[in-house]
């Protein structure tokens, strides 16, 4: 059964260790780091948007239907998409500007759709609307899901922050349990190399060790697909990823 949080404001905070989330990546010099570059597409009919109808709240979410376009194409790029190295062991820091999350319930709809955080970091959610939310997201693991945070916040200006540590999935589907057309979604990174690509499909990923490696793209609906590369010291590899309508 879940807690229903009832006052304005409200900071929910789980202490996990970040060291113990932390523990399976070292941060180590890499002085021989090479670069890991391609472009993720879309290949055939770019999916329409789903359309849900709105029967709520009407006055803040808006009236008639809302449109989630869940496969964004441009020109043949595919959008939304994290490129990441799957399972990296050590190698250089995280970036600071990206360890945690912000999620402003505006407009009855999630800002931003897609954003990282780092794994053992924090999420804030905050409603910014006159109506109430629940903010309710799932760690996906394969075609299974696990709720990690299902919390109500029923007045504007709440803001609820946790700890967010992935045991299995590297990924979080955001959901608002008061609006169905409410959708978002959350990588949650396990080492510093990961990308979301540009706005033409391209992404780079660079600092890292000498070695071989899966490198993995993630869509929130269209899923995974993987490659294997090999990075030599201060060099570069390729790693391109094709989508097509499911």
């Amino acid at each position: 059964m879940k807690t229903l949080l009832t006052v304005p404001s409200v900071v929910l905070s789980v202490f996990v260790s970040f060291s113990a989330a932390a523990a399976s990546y070292e941060v180590v010099e890499v002085t021989d780091g090479g670069t890991l570059m391609g472009k993720v597409t879309f290949s055939g009919d770019d999916p329409a948007p789903k359309v849900f109808s709105i029967a709520k709240d009407t006055d803040v979410c808006g009236s008639g239907t809302r449109e989630v376009d869940y496969v964004r194409v441009s020109n043949d790029a595919l959008n939304d998409t994290i490129v990441y190295l799957d399972k990296v062991k050590s190698g250089k820091d995280f970036a600071a500007d990206e360890a945690n999350a912000a999620l402003d319930q505006k407009g009855c709809a999630f800002n931003p759709f897609l954003q990282v955080m780092h794994n053992g970091k924090e999420l804030e959610a905050r409603n910014s609307d006159p109506v109430s939310h629940n903010i309710h997201t799932y760690e996906i693991i394969g075609k299974a899901k696990k709720t990690v945070l299902n919390v109500s916040q029923p007045k504007q200006g709440s803001v609820i922050t946790k700890q967010i540590s992935l045991k299995r999935g590297t990924h979080m589907k955001v959901e608002c349990d008061q609006h169905d057309f409410m959708h978002g979604f959350v990588f949650v990174a396990k080492n510093p190399y990961y990308a979301m690509v540009a706005e033409d499909g391209s992404y780079s990923i660079d600092g890292i060790p000498p070695g071989k490696y899966v490198v993995k793209a993630w869509h929130g609906t269209l899923g995974e697909k993987k490659a294997t590369v090999e990075i030599a010291a201060g060099g570069s590899a390729s790693a391109d990823f094709e989508y097509t309508p499911k």
